[in-house]
């Protein structure tokens, strides 16, 4: 299993609508699509108003399907389209096994 990181920056005092909005609008098309969320967190303590979420595959090819299908649906575009003015950059890391950690599936 891969897994991706992505941490969200938004402006100042916007945490709380982002997390009315994805649990609204955004969680449902991302879980029926993306399917394996790991966690979705929001910072504490560190720099603030971010957002942390993260999904596992089977693989990049995997990863790749899934949102290439993310991307197309009209659910989704319509969620983006009221999201995209909250985030200031955005930041994905793609997070591989460590060898020891392969072995253990």
């Amino acid at each position: 299993m891969i897994v991706e990181e992505r941490i969200y920056t938004l402006h100042i005092g916007k945490v709380p609508e982002y997390l009315k909005l994805y649990e609204a609008e955004g969680l449902v098309v991302q879980t029926r699509i993306l399917g394996n969320l790991l966690g979705y967190y929001q910072v504490e303590f560190g720099p603030q108003n971010q957002i942390v979420h993260m999904w596992g595959y089977d693989d990049l090819a995997d990863r790749q399907s899934r949102r290439k299908t993310l991307v197309q649906d009209a659910g989704w575009k319509e969620y983006v389209k009221k999201i995209r003015p909250l985030v200031r950059y955005q930041e994905n890391k793609l997070l591989v096994p460590a060898p020891f950690m392969q072995a253990r599936g």
